[in-house]
C-alpha cells in the first residue's frame, strides 16, 4: 500500500491553519471538477482531493494522521503502525462494524487509516458515528459544486430561459456519491456577466443524510461575430467609407437592443471610437456601447475605379507618413 501525502496533494504546508486548507481544496476542486476541467486526469485528481480535504479538514484525523510523521513520501510502502487505532488515538478506541458509513472511491490508504476506528466518512467529507454528528448532518448541507455554462451574448441582455446538461452527484442505495448526467432548466438573468455564477439551490452533493449542497453555473460567453464584451461594456468595429469619414455621415449601428442612428464628425479618422452611454449590457450601472471607426476603401478593380484614385492623388496630394 502507497503512502499519500495529504498535503502536497492540497498543495499546503504541514502548518498550513485550517482556512488555508479550506481555501485551498475550493480553489482546487473547482479547477479539477469533471464538469469544468479539460485535463486529463481530472476526475482522478478531483477524488484525491476530496480524500485530502476529508482528513485534512478535521482537527482530530489531521491530528491522527500527522502522527504518521513527515518521513514518509508519497508513493513509498506503508503499513500502519501497530498500536494504530488503540485508546492513546485521538480518535479513541475503535469499534469496527458500527458507525461505519461507506467511503465510495477513497483509498485503500485511507481505509486502513480511518475505517477501522469506526468513523470512516463518505467521498464528501462528513462524519458519521454518533448521535452528535448525525444532528450536525441535518443542520448542514452537503458540498457545493460548480459547472462551466456558455451562453450567447444575447442570452445576456434580454435574459432568457435555458435547459442545460450537466453530471450532478448523488448517493446510490449503498451511500456511494455517484455521478448523473441530468438536465435543468436555467434562468438566465437580464445582464449576467461573464465570470458571474448562477446558484441553483439544492443542487449540489448530498451528505449522508441526504441534504444537498448548491450548484453554481460559471458563465461564460460565446464567441460573437460582431461584438466582444469587457465587463458590461460592448465594442463593435464599425467599417465606414472615406467619404463618411471625411465629409460626416449618418450611419445605422446595430446594438443588442436594437439599430442606433449615430453621427460621424467630419474628419473622422479611421480607429477613432465613438460611444453610445448606456447601450451596454443592462445592471444597476449599465454599460456602455463603444463603435470604432474603420475605413474602408472600395476596390480599383475596374478602369473607371482606378482613374477616380488617379485623379484623388492629383487632386489631394497628401502624404499620411509625413510626420513620421
Amino acid at each position: 500500500m502507497e503512502y499519500r501525502d495529504y498535503y502536497k496533494v492540497m498543495s499546503v504546508s504541514r502548518s498550513a491553519s485550517q482556512d488555508e486548507i479550506k481555501r485551498a481544496y475550493r480553489r482546487l476542486a473547482k479547477q479539477y471538477h469533471p464538469d469544468v476541467s479539460k485535463a486529463v486526469n481530472a476526475e482522478q485528481r478531483f477524488k484525491e482531493l476530496g480524500e485530502a480535504y476529508e482528513v485534512l479538514k478535521d482537527p482530530k484525523k489531521r491530528a491522527a494522521y500527522d502522527q504518521l510523521g513527515s518521513n514518509w513520501k508519497a508513493g513509498e510502502q506503508f503499513r500502519p503502525p501497530p498500536q494504530w487505532g488503540a485508546g492513546d488515538s485521538p480518535f479513541g478506541r475503535g469499534r469496527p462494524g458500527q458507525g461505519q458509513a461507506d467511503t465510495g472511491a477513497f483509498s485503500d490508504f485511507f481505509d486502513s487509516l480511518f475505517k477501522q476506528q469506526g468513523h470512516a466518512s463518505s467521498g464528501f467529507g462528513r462524519r458519521t458515528g454518533s448521535h452528535r454528528t448525525q444532528q450536525s448532518a441535518h443542520n448542514t448541507k452537503g458540498e457545493d459544486h460548480h459547472a462551466k455554462i456558455t451562453i450567447n451574448l444575447e442570452d445576456a441582455y434580454h435574459g432568457s430561459e435555458r435547459s442545460i446538461q450537466v453530471h450532478t452527484p448523488e448517493r446510490n442505495a449503498q451511500g456511494r456519491i455517484t455521478q448523473r448526467l441530468r438536465t435543468l432548466n436555467v434562468k438566465i438573468p437580464k445582464g449576467v456577466t461573464e465570470g458571474q455564477q448562477i446558484r441553483l439551490s439544492g443542487q449540489g452533493a448530498p451528505n449522508q443524510v441526504g441534504r444537498k449542497g448548491d450548484l453554481y453555473l460559471d458563465i461564460s460567453f460565446a464567441e460573437h461575430k460582431l461584438y466582444h464584451v469587457e465587463g458590461r461594456d460592448i465594442y463593435l468595429d464599425l467599417p465606414i467609407t472615406p467619404w463618411e469619414a471625411a465629409l460626416g455621415a449618418s450611419v445605422s449601428v446595430p446594438t443588442l437592443g436594437g439599430t442606433v442612428d449615430m453621427k460621424i464628425p467630419a474628419g473622422t479618422q479611421s480607429g477613432n471610437k465613438l460611444r453610445l452611454k448606456e447601450r451596454g449590457l443592462p445592471g444597476t450601472q449599465a454599460g456602455h456601447f463603444y463603435v470604432t471607426l474603420q475605413i474602408m476603401t472600395p476596390p480599383a478593380e475596374t478602369e473607371e475605379a482606378q482613374q477616380f484614385y488617379q485623379q484623388m492623388a492629383q487632386a489631394l496630394p497628401w502624404n499620411p507618413r509625413s510626420h513620421l
